[in-house]
């Protein structure tokens, strides 16, 4: 029977988290969208600003921003084509494939960051007033799902630090062969610039 059907939501803790945790993703969605209107730009146009602005220039591909966001190659070149024509990108060429290029923010697409970016603060600050342990908690829990719905396909890049190439355990203990050191629950990252895959 469906989770979304209430008798049995509410007679099954699993069945209570994944309808909360629909619910959020769709405060997620609200949140984004009311952002984007200010700027007549779409959701998805939105996150591709705010992700070409927070990553390096080989990930700011068409290829790449595909398999990041989970849609078609098509898609993305079309909201690429919108961003052009608005201001917001420019396309660089690559200079040893010319049919290649990759996206940079203009001066209006870099400000458009800084006034959409903050579009999860209302999450942010329900956040920040749980307690360390809950925190912990919360993120150990973020972590563990994230790596089984990657297992699953479901999540195509993974740039976090269970499935680095610096990834390892030693003595039962998380370590970074990078960084040096051991980690723990809150040193696991989701999105790790020196992420190096297996």
């Amino acid at each position: 029977m469906s989770i979304f059907n209430l008798n049995t939501q509410n007679e099954n803790l699993d069945n209570k988290i994944i309808a909360g945790i629909e619910r959020i993703s769709q405060v997620f969605k609200t949140l984004l969208w009311e952002k984007a209107k200010q700027f007549h730009l779409s959701p998805i146009q939105i996150q591709v600003l705010i992700f070409i602005a927070n990553h390096s220039q080989e990930k700011s591909t068409v290829s790449y921003l595909a398999q990041e966001f989970h849609i078609t190659k098509p898609t993305v070149s079309d909201t690429v084509k919108t961003l052009e024509q608005k201001g917001f990108i420019n396309k660089v060429p690559d200079t040893k494939d010319t049919r290649s290029y990759t996206i940079q923010l203009t001066a209006k697409g870099e400000q458009a960051v800084l006034d959409t970016d903050n579009f999860v603060n209302p999450l942010t600050h329900i956040i920040e007033k749980s307690t360390a342990i809950d925190k912990l908690a919360l993120w150990h829990s973020i972590t563990t799902i994230i790596v089984e719905l990657n297992k699953l396909d479901i999540i195509n890049v993974q740039r976090m630090c269970l499935a680095c190439n610096h990834y390892s355990k030693k003595d039962n203990t998380p370590f970074c062969g990078l960084l040096h050191q051991n980690l723990e629950i809150q040193d696991i990252r989701i999105d790790c610039p020196e992420f190096e895959s297996k």
